[in-house]
């Protein structure tokens, strides 16, 4: 969403095009689309770039002479001008398919302050010099067609066409608003310099903020993607196109972790799996996900250790005779507290998405320790289980949550340190029952906070975020939404500019 509210402002000029071979077109993995709806709501607080683009331009002076009937010889120059007060009445922006995106501000009325100096040699070689504070009063429409290129990897569009129509350009001399002969002596040839002035620096100074900006968002977006020495590369793969009711960016999303390289086969991306009815939407191949999976198990971040209390609940979730005469036998007395089980991925999970969820399979390791005072540390059974699950995400109030919808164990290895009377099949059934029953769901639990916290420290839940969705199909994955304005970001941006 960040990096499509850049594109929505359509602000920012390009100085180095992008070129893409015929292959790389098929190399999307991530797809953005913003519909007509989202670049209203976005358009509402364009305003506030552009009254920072007012009042951050820096106003040269302007000076000049002209002969006038009975003064001789008039010079005057205008400095120090500074803007006072500034004002946007309406502000609107449409699609236009295949060419540009065109952002129409109404009604800007801005005032400016400096000092007017002015001398002339009249009759008899008498030479006169004034000096007076003036004040001007215009009434502006900014008019920008954006179209929408690459620089650098990035969405960036080529804003040269920038035009500003003076409907009203009043100058008030000492607070004076009454019309005088001086005041009309230097309205008439100061204006057009003015005008020039204006247009120049407004319309540069709108280039430099939307760059800072198109930098500062399209940052956060990366940023977004990445935890520690994981992330995602967001590059565009191919040209963002414009049609009448979206726009929409195609990205690699190819894996950035390490040396390692990861080459995605041909994308199935194509525009018809997207709608217009949502203003957003986020389209992921799970080519992207099974990269991201892979980055996290060669970080050795697919580990897990359950201790005490919740050992206990796993072990005591049901209370048969059968049930404690087996739980007695595995700890043989110890607290739970002195017990340690660790759970971790022995491969890198596979992903498949799918219409009924994301089914995940790794194979995947158990293993109990028990810790006895005086003794070595004891590991009671070592287990190794393929495992499938099916996971069903939503974003609810802020925070994800995840449905196991379905899950198989596949036994493949079971070591046990137990002198026992039974057999270890009853066991090796007894703690395959624990890991789906109990297991898996604590698993599940411990992964909702933890995503949802990462999503949180990247500031997700500052957006105000209506009905998101998640979709899954055959080999990719869709999240689509409403949204209200993001308006922390601007508020940072502005802060960092001001």
């Amino acid at each position: 969403m960040a990096r499509l509210f850049v594109i929505s402002l359509a602000l920012i000029s390009t100085s180095v095009a992008c070129t893409f071979e015929e292959s790389s077109l098929n190399l999307t993995g991530i797809v953005c689309r913003m519909t007509k709806p989202a670049a209203f709501v976005l358009n509402q607080q364009t305003a506030q770039v552009i009254q920072a683009a007012f009042r951050h331009a820096t106003y040269p002076d302007i000076s000049g002479e002209k002969s006038m009937a009975f003064l001789g010889k008039v010079t005057y120059g205008l400095t120090n001008i500074q803007i006072n007060d500034l004002s946007i009445e309406n502000s609107e922006v449409d699609f236009k398919e295949d060419d540009a995106i065109d952002i129409a501000i109404q009604n800007v009325t801005a005032s400016f302050k400096g000092t007017l100096s002015y001398g002339y040699t009249g009759a008899w070689f008498v030479k006169l010099t004034h000096s007076i504070d003036f004040e001007i009063e215009s009434s502006i429409d900014l008019q920008i067609n954006a179209k929408l290129m690459c620089a650098k990897g990035r969405v960036a569009a080529d804003t040269s066409d920038c035009y500003l129509t003076f409907y009203k350009l009043t100058l008030h001399l000492q607070g004076d608003k009454q019309p005088g002969w001086l005041k009309q002596l230097f309205t008439d040839f100061i204006s057009f310099t003015l005008k020039l002035v204006l247009k120049g620096q407004v319309c540069k100074e709108i280039n430099l903020l939307a760059q800072l900006l198109a930098d500062f968002i399209q940052d956060r977006a990366a940023n977004f993607l990445q935890d520690g020495a994981i992330g995602v590369d967001i590059s565009l793969a191919s040209f963002p196109v414009i049609k009448a009711n979206y726009m929409e960016s195609h990205h690699k999303g190819l894996l950035l972790y390490k040396n390692y390289s990861v080459v995605f086969s041909d994308s199935m991306f194509a525009p018809s799996l997207l709608s217009e009815s949502r203003m957003l939407y986020f389209w992921f191949s799970d080519q992207v996900l099974n990269s991201l999976a892979l980055a996290a198990f060669l970080d050795e971040r697919l580990v897990l250790t359950i201790t005490g209390e919740e050992l206990r609940e796993m072990f005591e979730m049901e209370d048969t005779e059968a049930h404690q005469g087996i739980v007695q036998e595995i700890f043989q007395g110890t607290s739970y507290n002195d017990s340690l089980a660790k759970v971790w991925s022995l491969t890198p999970p596979q992903i498949t998405l799918q219409p009924e969820g994301t089914i995940v399979r790794s194979s995947v390791a158990v293993e109990l320790t028990l810790f006895s005072q005086g003794a070595e540390p004891t590991v009671v059974f070592y287990s190794e289980k393929e495992v499938t699950v099916t996971i069903q995400s939503a974003y609810v109030e802020k925070k994800l949550v995840l449905h196991l919808a379905d899950s198989v164990i596949e036994p493949k290895v079971f070591k046990c340190a137990l002198e026992r009377a039974g057999d270890d099949k009853s066991l090796s059934h007894f703690l395959q029952r624990i890991i789906s029953v109990a297991g898996i769901p604590e698993v599940i639990s411990r992964i909702e906070p933890a995503l949802t916290s990462l999503m949180n420290s990247k500031g997700l839940n500052l957006f105000e975020i209506k009905n998101p969705e998640i979709i899954t199909k055959e080999g990719y994955l869709i999240i689509q939404l409403d949204f209200g304005f993001p308006h922390h970001l601007l508020v940072d941006f502005l802060k960092k500019t001001l």
